[in-house]
């Protein structure tokens, strides 16, 4: 997979996208990362990339021009086409869904704003999606890129050395991840539940299942709303859910909030 950054400071993206995962996808051949900055593209003694608002109003608007010819040379660096988003507060939300499509992409770029944002006239004539990454305001859209990057980075085959980690990641079935633990078994700050070490590995799998949909009850009500559960992780909710009425029924977990 191929991503271009197209950024005021493409660096930043480079130097997030150097370790752990996304570092490992690249060594191995399997992610490229191409950083442009439309300052390389800008005219006059100062390289100007910013303007006033039109309207009035306080801060300043990324230019058309440098962003257009920035854009165009990227295009022109590889026959492939590229999927251009722009990071937005005004995009649509990021979730692990949309991670998924993006991954499987050949070719991604990724558009930052700075300042009040980039001219909406290049915005409608070049931009093929908006993404947010949250409902709060960054100073540009590096971050922004960054986390995309990872998330993608890291759904390429042979990203992982264990391939079947990424299957069991949070929201991969919609639902929270379930709890993990590692040695040892007896710590100051408790012990490792009983299941875990059965070596049962059907009742290792119920177990993480119910533990799922118990945090995400939880924590994240909201991925379920709507979402119509089997049978079976009804049921396994259901007997999570009386367990925390009674004492006796089994384990203490996180109180529900009623």
């Amino acid at each position: 997979m191929r991503i271009d950054i197209v950024s005021l400071f493409p660096e930043f993206v480079e130097q997030c996208a150097a370790f752990g995962v996304t570092g490992r996808a690249r060594e191995r051949g399997l992610l490229s990362l191409h950083g442009w900055n439309p300052r390389d593209h800008a005219g006059g003694n100062y390289r100007k990339v910013d303007d006033r608002t039109f309207g009035g109003g306080p801060g300043m608007v990324m230019l058309v021009e440098p962003l257009r010819l920035c854009l165009a040379a990227m295009r022109a660096a590889d026959p492939l086409r590229p999927h251009l988003v722009y990071l937005s507060p005004q995009g649509r939300r990021l979730d692990q869904a949309r991670v998924r499509e993006l991954a499987a992409l050949p070719r991604l770029a990724l558009l930052c704003g700075r300042y009040e944002g980039v001219d909406e006239r290049l915005l409608q004539a070049e931009v093929d999606e908006e993404i947010s990454i949250g409902d709060y305001v960054l100073s540009g859209g590096e971050l922004g890129a960054a986390v995309i990057v990872d998330t993608v980075a890291r759904l390429q085959e042979g990203a992982l050395n264990d391939a079947a980690s990424a299957a069991e990641d949070s929201f991969e079935d919609g639902l929270l991840d379930c709890p993990h633990y590692s040695h040892p078994v007896e710590h100051l700050y408790g012990t490792v539940p009983e299941v875990l070490r059965s070596g049962n590995h059907a009742a290792i799998a119920r177990w993480r299942r119910q533990q799922a949909l118990a945090r995400t009850w939880l924590r994240r009500p909201d991925l379920l709303e709507g979402r119509e559960l089997s049978r079976a992780d009804r049921k396994l909710l259901d007997e999570w859910l009386r367990e925390q009425d009674d004492p006796q029924a089994g384990p203490q977990g996180e109180r529900p909030v009623r």
